[in-house]
């Protein structure tokens, strides 16, 4: 059984509130007085919410939040999860032998104070990340790449004649004036041929050099990238289905490489496929009916569990905070536990390439195929989450062919009234905290 933790007191990032308050009223430059009036509380009771001597919750906070124009979750829960893992990994990263260790357990309290400190740290942390792995790259082609090895041969040879040239005329000065000028020739052709393949050599460096700024986005974060600015509802799709999928396409950004409108496509088409054996307008009203709970919903799927759990998390979201179905987290991965799909959701890290916690119902779901898995989830930061897993083939088995499988996990905040005990999970190991979790690797 995976560990599970007691009930918790308050986490120390709902403390946090009243900062994240602040912070939002003084980015939108809102008086404090301003928004008191808005919510209808008085200047000196904000006053006390924003220095995080009350606690806030129920329509008081949605009030707040529709003030700011944010979600709840945000001024509740705090930093994006994908913005704590980049503070946590530059943390991590930081050797500690000549300096203090960075308090990792105030990340939250920083980018609630500093959003714009916390957002270079991360952007810094990203942009070195990509400059190791660009320089683990080029030391690994000058030591295997066979057409930086075939120049680096042309231009030692071509020294050596040049060289060995140079050392004839210098060695006999009474040498026949014939044989002179065409060691003369051969030396100024040697020198052509050298500067040639030098420069040659330069483009090749410079050409890798462009292929890794070209890479630094790849076509998995710009396929993600068009999910996450279409809140993962594409309008044109649902109404006329695959046959939008071309104009989707030509409206997003950076679908100019091949391997990146691919695989926008492929996920496109998935999407597309879903939409059309589980239409928008027969989900929506059942799943408001039904308090967006996948269990009352799985009838709609007529068998197929992660087809419900997949629509719930494209259902549109609506104009104001706090209105319409919950903010939903989805995570696919393969059969290997590997992440392939994700829909990001704040203060739930899902990374994006490898894999997840190990104790995430995901991969409790792929010992159990075709058995749903739902569970309560807290991160280290004290954020508890509902979740709903569920291990599927992802096509008919053929006779004496083993099926490739499919886990699928949907996640939604769980609010502070969730109670019971609940999975002591994290982001995934190499960001998780949690030093004596059994299941670390």
């Amino acid at each position: 059984m995976p560990p599970v933790s007691p009930v918790t007191p308050l986490p120390r990032r709902a403390h946090l509130t009243g900062n994240r308050i602040r912070e939002r009223r003084l980015v939108l430059a809102m008086k404090q007085a301003d928004l008191a009036v808005r919510v209808g509380i008085s200047p000196s009771y904000l006053n006390l919410i924003e220095h995080n001597r009350r606690r806030i919750g129920g329509k008081l906070l949605l009030a707040i939040a529709r003030a700011l124009e944010v979600e709840p979750a945000q001024l509740s829960e705090g930093a994006d999860a994908t913005l704590y893992d980049a503070l946590q990994s530059a943390a991590q990263a930081l050797p500690t032998a000549f300096s203090a260790a960075p308090e990792t357990d105030r990340i939250d309290e920083l980018a609630a104070r500093f959003p714009g400190w916390a957002a270079l740290i991360a952007a810094q942390r990203k942009r070195n990340a990509g400059l190791e792995a660009l320089v683990e790259g080029l030391r690994d082609r000058i030591g295997h790449d066979p057409v930086l090895a075939d120049a680096m041969h042309e231009v030692l040879s071509t020294v050596a004649a040049i060289r060995s040239t140079a050392d004839i005329l210098v060695r006999d000065p009474g040498i026949d004036p014939a044989w002179r000028t065409r060691f003369h020739r051969n030396l100024h052709e040697e020198a052509e041929r050298l500067s040639v393949r030098a420069t040659a050599l330069l483009g090749h460096f410079e050409a890798e050099e462009d292929a890794g700024a070209r890479a630094s986005s790849t076509p998995i974060e710009t396929v993600e990238a068009m999910f996450e600015a279409a809140s993962h509802h594409f309008p044109r799709i649902e109404a006329e289905g695959a046959a939008a999928i071309p104009s989707v396409l030509a409206r997003a950004a950076g679908m100019e490489d091949a391997a990146t409108r691919a695989l926008g496509e492929r996920w496109l088409a998935g999407y597309a496929a879903d939409a059309a054996r589980l239409p928008l307008a027969v989900l929506q009203p059942a799943a408001e009916a039904a308090g967006h709970d996948p269990a009352a919903l799985l009838h709609l799927g007529q068998g197929d569990v992660a087809l419900v759990l997949r629509r719930l998390a494209t259902l549109p979201r609506q104009a104001g905070p706090g209105e319409g179905p919950p903010p939903f987290g989805l995570a696919v991965c393969d059969g290997a536990g590997a992440l392939i799909f994700r829909r990001r959701l704040t203060a739930f890290s899902i990374p994006r390439f490898g894999a997840g916690c190990p104790l995430w119902p995901l991969y409790r779901a792929l010992g159990r195929p075709g058995q749903p898995e739902a569970a309560l989830i807290e991160m280290p930061q004290g954020a508890r989450f509902h979740s709903w897993a569920v291990s599927q083939p992802t096509g008919p088995a053929g006779f004496g062919a083993a099926p490739v499988m499919q886990a699928v996990m949907l996640v939604t905040p769980a609010g502070k009234a969730a109670k019971g005990p609940a999975i002591a999970a994290g982001p995934g190991c190499h960001l998780c905290p949690r030093q004596d979790c059994a299941a670390r690797r």
